[in-house]
């Protein structure tokens, strides 16, 4: 029995490191829309994002079928829980990649260097993602406190790109519609900070039994 949850709890780290990967593309395919105008890429995204649903929904089940037919108990259960919580945010992250890409395709619009940090934003993001879910695989409590604190950086970054869109609005009002866009993108890019957040809390609950507020 411990033999064959011990198999189950692999492959479930698995599905969960490929289902990080899909947010990584997709935000990487949303982003580079952005960057070079080519609205292939957003279409990507798009369709991306389908495939991190039906991921959901296969990780849900298989934890459902752990809970039910294994009974794990203490750090096994914790694992099992914590995961579902996680697909949930990781679903929203491909849900706001996908938004970032109607954005792009419904208006057309490619990045101009009056809003560079943009790029560094959606770097950052990615960055969070990929380490949350690395902290998840490792058990590694240090990984996921680091990304916690990291999502100060997105902040400042979200900050940093309001204001070169106030600059450019107040140089250019033509650009008005433009630089609204660009604030839509930037909100989506720091919600996702905050999903690789929640995984992060979830993984230190995973962990150590306590979760954030307890």
């Amino acid at each position: 029995m411990r033999i064959t949850l011990d198999e189950e709890l692999k492959f479930l780290n698995k599905e969960l490191i490929t289902m990080g990967s899909l947010c990584e593309d997709a935000i990487n395919n949303a982003i580079t829309a952005l960057l070079s105008g080519d609205l292939r890429f957003a279409q990507n995204a798009i369709a991306i994002e389908q495939q991190i649903d039906q991921k959901e929904k296969d990780i849900e089940s298989h934890c459902m079928k752990l809970l039910i037919k294994q009974q794990p108990v203490a750090k096994d259960l914790r694992q099992i829980s914590a995961a579902i919580k996680m697909i949930t945010d990781m679903e929203r992250i491909g849900d706001q990649a996908c938004d970032i890409s109607l954005i792009i395709t419904d208006s057309n619009i490619i990045i101009s260097e009056d809003v560079k940090h943009i790029k560094k934003m959606s770097e950052a993001t990615i960055t969070m993602v990929t380490k949350s879910i690395d902290a998840f695989v490792k058990s590694d409590l240090d990984l996921a406190h680091k990304v916690i604190e990291y999502d100060d950086v997105i902040d400042d970054l979200f900050q940093k790109v309001k204001n070169e869109i106030i600059t450019l609005i107040s140089r250019e009002p033509t650009k008005s519609e433009y630089g609204l866009n660009l604030l839509m993108i930037a909100k989506y890019l720091e919600r996702i900070g905050d999903h690789a957040t929640n995984i992060a809390e979830w993984v230190i609950f995973a962990i150590t039994g306590i979760h954030k507020g307890e």
